[in-house]
């Protein structure tokens, strides 16, 4: 067998984490486009879009490995903000959240050894490293700038080289 039916249950549930993850995305990306900030909002929406991959990724995993794909329930996400900061900075705590749940499942894949599932999960580790990382730098961008300069984040925005670009998502 390539996964426990405990491996197969937790992957499915983080196909609802990533999911869910898509959903506040999208939320976020929202109230930046009804801000008239358009750059935040196309990075927020790469972002949703990047959850969703993610997602499907672990989907083709169960179905690959002959487990029961059960997709669960995803609560309404979040879609109003005080403030911009607000917003990137519960960004930062939802990555470092499906963070710990991808090391979840990594602890879980080596309780079976199931080294299958640990190579497919290297893959999660390592983008969960970029994800942090990109959102601490921008929670930081936004932090430096304030309210009044969210137009300054637009153009570094503008400017950033997109750490996806050529990437698998």
């Amino acid at each position: 067998m390539i996964a426990s039916e405990k491996m197969i249950e937790s992957m499915n549930q983080q196909i609802g984490n990533e999911m869910g993850a898509s959903m506040f995305y999208v939320g976020i990306a929202s109230y930046f486009d009804g801000r008239s900030l358009p750059k935040l909002a196309e990075f927020f929406y790469l972002q949703s879009e990047e959850e969703r991959v993610h997602a499907m990724k672990f989907q083709k995993f169960i179905v690959d490995a002959e487990g029961r794909l059960v997709i669960p329930a995803i609560p309404a996400p979040k879609c109003d903000f005080e403030t911009a900061r607000e917003a990137v900075a519960l960004a930062l705590d939802s990555e470092k959240a499906v963070t710990q749940q991808i090391y979840d499942l990594v602890a879980q894949a080596t309780e079976d050894k199931s080294y299958i599932a640990l190579r497919f999960l290297d893959w999660f580790v390592n983008e969960q490293f970029e994800e942090v990382t990109t959102m601490g730098g921008l929670l930081d961008v936004v932090g430096m700038v304030g309210e009044d300069g969210l137009l300054a984040v637009e153009g570094y925005l503008e400017r950033r080289e997109d750490p996806h670009a050529g990437g698998e998502g």
